[in-house]
């Protein structure tokens, strides 16, 4: 048994085909197969049921690709070892970001970063909070970029930035075009548009929406729910006088400008939410972890602070640990 060999393996496993695996793992389809098929010989077993089509993993063969994920994880720990004591930046790293965050912040900093780090080998994946909270404690992933706080005792939550919540309200319809700043109060939770189940921002909406129900028990309050994952869906539904919704800054800056004059900013405090790098406490890439803290807090540290608002970059006031 080698490493390679589970290499391909859980390669076959993800594709559920020989040739795609193979073109993944940068062989021939007759080099891994060969591999595989040793491999069961070695073991005496059947990992892969070939008679279906897609290949389906025998009973047996989910357990051995449990292990064989378990062992290909620590080999490459090994190889962290050695890299975070040569101070080397590089390697396979893998990054999860949710999808509230992705669209808007990937294009700042990941240009800037592979230029940067060319030795580094990133591959980037929109998973949600839970997936990737899931994925850091197996080990599969090595950082991932989300909304926090969180609270798991054994991920680390190193903060990017704060993000502030805008209202998008088109065509007045709420008398508010007068004022310079709006209150949270002067929100419509009957009118409000979120997004579906699963996103950590639809939570945060939902918080501010409860809090308005706290205030104001005559408002009705159950809230408008558009089953879909896009923050354009929603804005386009407010176009056509479906209602309101909440955007995250950094989404408005690349809005048209005639969508612009729907954007109304809150009043300081302002509701905002906690943007963070989360890893866990055993994380032996840290060299990567902290090249990538300081591209992203560079990129966004000019993008947040706009002087009409007064937000100081939240992260020129904290003191993080590295």
């Amino acid at each position: 048994m080698t490493i390679v060999q589970f290499q391909y393996i859980l390669a076959v496993a993800q594709y559920k085909n020989f040739s795609v695996a193979a073109e993944k793992c940068f062989v021939t389809q007759p080099t891994l197969s060969m591999q595989v098929q040793r491999l069961e010989e070695e073991l005496d077993v059947l990992i892969f049921d070939r008679s279906k089509k897609p290949i389906r993993v025998t009973e047996v063969g989910e357990k051995i690709l449990k292990q064989a994920e378990s062992i290909v994880n620590e080999s490459e720990r090994i190889k962290s070892i050695i890299a975070q004591h040569k101070g080397f930046i590089g390697g396979r790293f893998r990054l999860g970001i949710i999808p509230t965050v992705a669209p808007t912040l990937l294009p700042m900093f990941l240009n800037n970063f592979a230029k940067k780090y060319p030795k580094v080998e990133l591959h980037v994946e929109e998973m949600t909070t839970r997936e990737c909270v899931r994925e850091l404690s197996e080990g599969s992933l090595d950082v991932a970029i989300v909304a926090t706080p969180l609270g798991e005792k054994n991920l680390v939550e190193r903060p990017l930035y704060d993000e502030p919540f805008v209202a998008y309200i088109p065509n007045d319809r709420y008398q508010l075009k007068e004022k310079q700043k709006i209150k949270v109060s002067d929100l419509s939770p009957k009118d409000m548009l979120m997004l579906q189940d699963g996103h950590c921002f639809r939570d945060s909406v939902l918080n501010i929406c409860q809090e308005l129900n706290n205030h104001d028990r005559h408002k009705q309050s159950i809230p408008v729910e558009i089953k879909s994952g896009s923050f354009e869906t929603l804005i386009r539904l407010s176009n056509e006088g479906m209602g309101m919704t909440l955007l995250p800054y950094l989404h408005t800056l690349n809005l048209a400008e005639s969508e612009q004059k729907n954007l109304h900013y809150f009043e300081e405090p302002s509701p905002a939410r906690e943007i963070s790098l989360l890893y866990h406490r055993n994380e032996l890439k840290i060299n990567i972890i902290n090249a990538l803290y300081d591209v992203i807090a560079g990129v966004v540290r000019g993008a947040i602070t706009f002087d009409d608002l007064k937000i100081i970059d939240p992260i020129l006031k904290r003191k993080t640990k590295k």
